[in-house]
Formats: C-alpha cells, sequence, structure tokens
C-alpha cells in the first residue's frame, strides 16, 4: 500500500519525505479511521510514524477558510511540541493552514500576539495552554478535533488536572484520538471515557519493545555506574549514545564526570532554561556532543535520526517507561541497542519491566566490574519508629545547637 492509497490529498502527499515511500502499519490503520470522523484509542510501538498516522488526517480534515482553532494536539513535553509542529509544519503550509506551537520556556506576549492571527491547529502541552485559557488570551469552543500524543503520560495524575481544565473549554462533541505506545492496565477505563465509541488500534503487541532493539543489561555494583558507563563509552566507537538517569539533579554530575573523562557530553532536564534545553538537545542531533545525560523528559517520542544507542544508568521506577526510553534507537526499520546498568537495589523494578514487556531480560557481568554488594533481604536495617524517633532527636539537637549560638 502507499499513501496515495489513502485518500490523503494531493498537496499532502506533496510534502511527503521522498524517504517515506510506504505508510506503516500503524498510519495505515489510524489514517482511514481518522479521515472517516471515528474516535480512536491507537496504540502502536516508539519509532512506528505515530505523529503522521494522526498528524496528516488531522491537517486534511481542518478548514483554513475559518481562522478558528479547530484542531489541538496535547503533548506532554515541550521538546515533543516543537518536533510535532515541525513534522505538520510543510503538511499544514501546502493546505494554507496555520499550525501554533503553546509550551513553557516562551514569552506569553508573543504566544499572545500569535493567537490573534488565527491558527487552526494548536500543538501544546497542558500547562501553557491552561495558563493561557484562564487568561481568556484564547478560546476553545470552535475546536473539532483533539490528539493526546503520548496518551498514557497525559492521563497520569501529574497532568490530569489541567487536561480536565481544558477538556471542560472544549466543546463535547469533537473528534479525540489518543495515540500512545503504552497504557498500563489502571489508565484503560480512563481513556476509554474521554472517547466516544472509540475504535481501537494495535499495530504492536501493547507495551512491546521492537524486535529490532537488542536489549543487554550488566549486573554492576550501584558506587559503579559511572564508572562502568565510562568505561563502556571509552572501549566502544559509539557516534551518539542517550544516557537516561532518573534524577535531574544527578544528570549534570553525571555530565561532568563525563566531560572529565575526556566525552563530549550535555545535560537535559526539565530544570534548565528552554534556550538551554532546545541548544543541548540541538548539539546531540548535530553531533556536536557525542552523548547527551537526559531525564525521562527525552523519553517521550522524541526522535534522533539513527540512534544506534540507548544506555539506562538507572532502571526508571515505571516499567512503561522502560518501554519508551529504549524506543528511541531502532526507529524506523533501523537496528538498535538498548544497555541497562542494574544494581542489585532494582531487583523488583526488573522484574516490573520482565512483566509487562514479557521479556526475560537476562543480567549478564560486565568484564572489568565485578559485583561486590549483597542483594537486598527487603528487611529495613532499623524500625521504621526508631528511624523517626532519630530525626526527631537531631532536630532538637539542631535546635538547641542553634539557640546555643544565638
Amino acid at each position: 500500500m502507499t499513501f496515495s492509497e489513502l485518500e490523503l490529498s494531493p498537496p499532502l502527499l506533496a510534502t511527503l519525505p521522498a524517504t517515506l515511500q510506504r505508510p506503516t502499519p500503524i498510519q495505515r490503520l489510524a489514517i482511514p479511521a481518522v479521515l472517516a470522523g471515528d474516535d480512536l484509542l491507537a496504540l502502536a510501538r516508539t519509532g512506528s510514524g505515530k505523529t503522521l498516522a494522526f498528524g496528516l488526517p488531522l491537517l486534511q480534515r481542518l478548514n483554513p477558510a475559518q481562522p478558528q482553532m479547530q484542531g489541538l494536539v496535547l503533548v506532554p513535553t515541550r521538546e515533543l511540541a516543537t518536533q510535532v509542529s515541525e513534522a505538520l509544519k510543510a503538511g499544514a503550509h501546502a493546505l494554507g493552514l496555520r499550525v501554533l506551537t503553546l509550551c513553557g520556556g516562551v514569552a506569553q506576549e508573543l504566544q499572545t500576539s500569535e493567537l490573534a492571527l488565527g491558527p487552526q491547529l494548536l500543538v501544546a502541552t497542558p500547562g501553557r495552554l491552561r495558563d493561557l485559557l484562564s487568561q481568556q488570551a484564547l478560546g476553545l469552543d470552535e475546536l473539532r478535533m483533539l490528539v493526546l500524543d503520548e496518551g498514557d503520560r497525559l492521563l497520569e495524575m501529574g497532568f490530569w488536572p489541567d487536561i480536565q481544565v481544558i477538556l471542560n473549554a472544549m466543546p463535547a462533541t469533537r473528534q479525540t484520538l489518543l495515540f500512545s505506545a503504552t497504557l498500563p492496565a489502571e489508565l484503560e477505563t480512563l481513556a476509554s471515557d474521554l472517547l466516544r465509541a472509540p475504535r481501537r488500534l494495535e499495530a504492536d503487541p501493547l507495551n512491546s519493545v521492537a524486535e529490532d532493539i537488542e536489549e543487554r543489561l550488566y549486573l554492576v555494583n550501584k558506587s559503579g555506574k559511572v564508572p562502568a558507563l565510562i568505561a563502556l563509552l571509552k572501549e566502544q566507537d559509539w557516534p551518539q549514545v542517550l544516557v537516561f538517569i532518573s534524577a535531574r539533579d544527578s544528570a549534570d554530575g553525571v555530565a561532568r564526570k563525563l566531560a572529565k573523562a575526556g566525552i563530549p557530553v550535555a545535560a537535559l532536564h526539565g530544570d534548565k532554561e528552554q534556550a538551554v534545553r532546545e541548544q543541548a538537545l540541538g548539539d546531540f542531533k548535530s553531533g556536536k556532543v557525542r552523548v547527551l545525560v537526559a531525564t525521562d523528559l527525552m523519553a517521550r517520542g522524541i526522535h534522533v535520526e539513527a540512534l544506534p544507542l540507548v544506555i539506562n544508568l538507572d532502571l526508571p521506577a515505571s516499567a512503561p517507561v522502560y518501554v519508551h526510553r529504549v524506543g528511541r534507537t531502532a526507529r524506523a526499520g533501523r537496528s538498535g541497542l538498548a544497555i541497562s546498568l542494574v544494581c542489585h537495589g532494582e531487583a523488583d523494578t526488573l522484574a516490573a519491566i520482565r512483566t509487562l514487556t514479557g521479556r526475560e531480560l537476562p543480567l549478564a557481568e560486565l568484564p572489568g566490574f565485578p559485583v561486590t554488594d549483597l542483594p537486598s533481604s527487603g528487611e529495613s536495617k532499623r524500625p521504621a519508629r526508631d528511624k523517626q524517633a532519630n530525626r526527631r532527636t537531631q532536630a532538637k539537637r539542631s535546635v538547641k545547637q542553634f539557640k546555643s549560638r544565638g
């Protein structure tokens, strides 16, 4: 099947890259369903072409003659908002549509002036969109199409209050599309409640990892993770490496250690200014830095062309996030490698990932890094009450010391 067989308009087809010969499975399934006006719950692996699966038919269904907000794509991160907008820009231009990106890190005054130009499509993060709604800088009364990209993340508690406010500001009668690579069971009902008689499309088994990804897991001491990372990076000539770490405050520290070891590196996390985040990601994509140490900000939807390797310096607390992390490699039919450095304290997390993905994920030894840590017994070294009492005693001592200095 070709894109021309999917009833997309000739101007839209003309904007597709020459390298894009045939639609992916999720594109073959979703594009006709979106054009037919159906609500969708669409599940497909990372790197499977979900953006064009919803983006192409979304653009075709908008009316360029009406300068009102007709379509909205909600995404969890600024980086993904920018990427989705860029992916849709050529098609929108060909159809005479205005696309506006609304996310934090950009002056609201600038975005307000752009809203006055009458964009038909918004690509937004929930927080910034809610802010502009509360200031009555825009309205969603004419909205006809809503896309929740990385839908499982948007339905989590951190985003849900903003999502509820946004949903209440738009017409109840609309076409809603929810796209995701993973959907935990506890979010299934919530997702279904947002959709009207939805068609469920599964291009791949739910929560699955692409077969083209080779996964290697090494058991190492907790204190030996960064030395092991440095050793791996020096032994191999990988041109680009995306390193995931869970804690924001640790990303910069790890990056400093890699830089001290002579490895070109940048760090990316949510506490950095938007311009710094864009610079770090741009330098990584262009090859100016070899290694990007990132939090799970980078786990969702961000595309890096032909990224050969992802390394988990720690396992994510949420098993679905593992699927998203490793899915940054082996995109668009390419093969890739995902390495995880695991310590004994992450045994429960690893078990949850194995259960979710249905993969064995055996642990191997990393040459030169013998494991001397002992497996956790699961028991606390001291009863919780004793710990609390100890903290209270320490606090009293601190107060006494402070008063004595006065």
